[in-house]
């Protein structure tokens, strides 16, 4: 029989709770809508209180609350709930002092790769997760709380839009290893310093780490020099990725080809050759961030390079279809899940280094949360619309009308306020053959774009 995740009096041991009604958890959740039979339902108070969700919670099957008010079931009563869940992270990652833990952080890539390297922890052992982007406040402590006792490895994303955000986190996780993708401009409305405050903030992962620890940094990233400071300052040891030679993981090429890319990369002094099945370019240097974190993690690289020949991109941050049209099929890659003037760079790079039969087109949204400079970020896309010889582009909102503005009469496909309204312009104007990029902020909708396109392959019956 396998050991509960959970028991009422751990739960209580650890919170400094009471119990009213003993109970055993095999897993911890704060939303009904995905809570799982059996699981401990975690009132949370914010916009909506957890605690008018405990009747609901019961009905589906939850073991028990941990709550801050009497509930009508199974719980374990506490002053406060989130300072509870806190603790209970912790004391999950402290009953299992074996775990191998390792963390990932920066402006771009993380969720991607994060799960790159939970797929090569997978093949070493028993693993333990991130889902989606649990990445936060109440993300983190939530992954720790859910962490088997029996984990032989961990992987976390920590995430931040403010500073003094991410240091409490690493704290929590107190991770043996970390990354750090890349820092840009990203969340800069919120750093007086602009990019530099990031940089600071992204350094705060360090403060979690017990010297001798592994960070894995990108040496081609403007601040690179600072982070390795940060970190040795921490006791840590610096594993560098780029292009230089000098770097323990380097960047020979990438050679993108249609659902994949090839990869030529030196580690640790070997040369190395393998597939992923990427496009973007940022992809190049990723993937070496995934081996050397994986190697922090004692994980072979044999797993690595099989991971990462396998991993596929996840919704709205790559993921290729081919579309069906009258006449033929059109090439659609999903990158709506979020951008930024860096990852919105390397995306229309990669799209131009890809052979097509037919035009490149790209469909834009908004790139949220970048300060005063907003605007000119936007225009300053039309460069590397050029470079990367796109035929149409189409933009949808107030900031991307100054990319617009920018374009040459020849590359404008249509612009409109709205990423609802631009769509039908750009379902309009594919033909077959087409290779169609959809990039934007969650905020700016982009993925409304991404949808219509994707059901132009549909039946009418499928579309509804």
């Amino acid at each position: 029989m396998t050991e509960a995740l959970w028991t009422a009096q751990e739960i209580a041991a650890a919170t400094g709770g009471r119990v009213t009604t003993a109970f055993a958890a095999d897993g911890v959740s704060i939303d009904t809508r995905t809570l799982a039979s059996g699981d401990l339902f975690v009132a949370l108070a914010g916009a909506r209180d957890g605690h008018d969700f405990v009747a609901q919670a019961l009905d589906h099957g939850a073991a028990g609350v941990l709550a801050s008010q009497p509930v009508g079931g199974p719980s374990v009563q506490v002053a406060d709930t989130f300072k509870a869940l806190e603790a209970l992270g912790l004391a999950a990652r402290l009953r299992a002092p074996q775990v191998r833990r390792g963390a990932v952080t920066g402006s771009v890539g993380k969720t991607s790769v994060t799960q790159a390297i939970r797929a090569g922890l997978i093949l070493a052992g028993r693993t333990h997760s991130s889902i989606k982007s649990y990445n936060n406040h109440i993300g983190v402590p939530l992954t720790l709380a859910r962490m088997p006792r029996d984990s032989d490895r961990a992987i976390f994303e920590i995430g931040m839009n403010h500073a003094d955000e991410i240091a409490p986190l690493s704290r929590m996780v107190a991770p043996h290893a970390v990354a750090i993708t890349t820092v840009g401009p990203v969340h800069v409305e919120n750093f007086p310093e602009g990019e530099r405050g990031v940089a600071r903030a992204k350094a705060e992962v360090f403060q979690g780490m017990a010297p001798g620890g592994v960070a894995v940094l990108n040496a081609d990233n403007t601040w690179f020099e600072f982070l390795s400071s940060e970190a040795r300052k921490a006791g840590l040891q610096v594993q560098a990725f780029g292009t230089d030679s000098t770097c323990a993981a380097q960047l020979v090429s990438f050679e993108p080809q249609n659902g994949y890319a090839q990869v030529k990369a030196r580690l640790q002094g070997r040369a190395l050759d393998f597939p992923i099945r990427q496009t973007g370019f940022h992809w190049g240097p990723n993937s070496l961030a995934v081996l050397l974190m994986l190697e922090a993690l004692d994980v072979s690289l044999d797993h690595g390079l099989q991971a990462l020949a396998a991993f596929q991109p996840l919704e709205g941050r790559g993921a290729e279809s081919l579309v069906n049209l009258v006449g033929g099929t059109f090439t659609l890659v999903d990158e709506s899940y979020n951008a930024n003037p860096i990852s919105m760079t390397a995306a229309l790079l990669s799209l131009g280094a890809r052979r097509t039969d037919g035009r490149r087109i790209v469909a834009l949204t908004d790139m949220l949360e970048l300060g005063d400079g907003g605007r000119n970020y936007h225009a300053a896309l039309a460069e590397p619309l050029a470079k990367a010889e796109i035929d149409l582009v189409f933009c949808a909102g107030p900031f991307m009308k100054s990319l617009w503005d920018a374009l040459p009469p020849t590359q404008r496909g249509g612009y409109a306020l709205t990423a609802v309204d631009l769509a039908q312009q750009v379902a309009q104007a594919i033909e077959p053959g087409d290779l169609v990029m959809v990039k934007g902020s969650l905020g700016s909708k982009a993925g409304i774009i991404a949808e219509k396109l994707g059901a132009l392959g549909l039946g009418p019956e499928e579309r509804r």
